[in-house]
């Protein structure tokens, strides 16, 4: 009876420790059973929401739950993140962010969040270059007539920005500083508003997506003279590189990318990086990107979290560089 006594605790215990793995594989592979929440830390309808509004219904039937947006435009991305940060780590709670979420990570001092510690990879979606836009008002037609005229204009122009810290804004300081351009920023609660103002001639110039943008070049509202990008964009080869159209070295090229809560379950984050894979590479979603001039990526967490590594080396070397602080 004593031996029995013994024996059977710990076969019950083996079997619970058994037993309880497959029980959280079970729950998790019921995942999701409602609506996923998608943070976006920027305003409707900049690059970011565009971009999420094209992937989301392609994702919901993925996962077999919808895609529910939730645009949150405050502090260059801050506010978003924060409320992902703090999320229940359960896949329920998603990010959709930029570049500006590293910038943030990088330079900014006092964030409420850890931005390398408290996020999980999914996938980087997208790359987009960074275009040099112009309001029609401003009399340049290339990067070097640009760059002469803010020279003969020293602090009279206005760039907009989506906030300070944005990777619009670090590109536009980064253009300025190696142009020896001297302007004033007027940050913005997004770029989208920060594009309906330079529209009214608010701002002269600013440095915005291509893709997000396009209706307004294409149309004549502003005037894309270049962009930041590495080479040519496939879809739009007539518009040069700034850096071969007067500004060698230059380069600035923004993201978008999704996130989930740090210590989500591995099972839920690979789930979820094959929803986001499959919709950036759905035929159609893919063929509308790509004609927006856009580089369509779609890569795994761990390649999602090298891109993350090497710009935040990259910006915060220039940020630094630059002496811009961000409180």
């Amino acid at each position: 009876m004593r031996v029995m006594a013994v024996k059977i605790p710990a076969y019950l215990t083996c079997a619970l420790w058994c037993v309880l793995p497959v029980a959280s594989v079970s729950a998790q592979d019921k995942f999701p059973t409602r609506p996923v929440r998608l943070v976006l830390p920027f305003s409707p309808g900049g690059g970011s929401d565009v971009t999420a509004r094209l992937l989301g219904p392609r994702i919901a039937e993925r996962l077999g739950q919808p895609v529910v947006i939730d645009n949150r435009p405050a502090a260059a991305g801050v506010v978003g993140a924060d409320i992902v940060a703090k999320a229940v780590p359960d896949g329920y709670t998603l990010l959709g962010t930029t570049l500006t979420f590293v910038i943030n990570g990088t330079l900014q001092k006092n964030l409420p969040y850890d931005a390398f510690k408290d996020f999980a990879p999914l996938t980087q979606a997208i790359v987009s270059p960074f275009g040099l836009l112009l309001h029609p008002s401003v009399p340049a037609k290339t990067v070097k007539e640009f760059i002469a005229y803010a020279k003969a204009s020293s602090g009279k122009l206005f760039y907009g920005s989506s906030g300070p810290g944005g990777s619009p804004h670090l590109s536009a300081e980064l253009f300025n500083s190696m142009a020896g351009i001297k302007a004033t920023h007027v940050p913005y609660k997004g770029i989208a508003p920060a594009i309906t103002a330079q529209l009214g001639n608010e701002v002269q110039y600013s440095f915005s997506n291509v893709f997000s943008t396009l209706g307004h070049w294409k149309a004549g509202r502003l005037r894309l003279v270049a962009h930041g990008g590495a080479k040519r964009m496939e879809t739009f080869p007539d518009i040069p590189t700034i850096a071969e159209a007067g500004l060698p070295g230059f380069e600035s090229s923004n993201w978008y990318g999704y996130m989930v809560t740090a210590k989500t379950p591995r099972p839920i984050v690979r789930m979820l990086n094959q929803a986001f894979v499959a919709a950036i590479n759905h035929p159609e979603v893919r063929k509308v990107l790509v004609a927006q001039g856009n580089d369509v990526i779609g890569n795994t967490p761990e390649e999602f979290a090298k891109v993350i590594k090497a710009d935040s080396e990259k910006w915060g070397g220039i940020g630094r560089k630059l002496g811009i602080k961000l409180d």
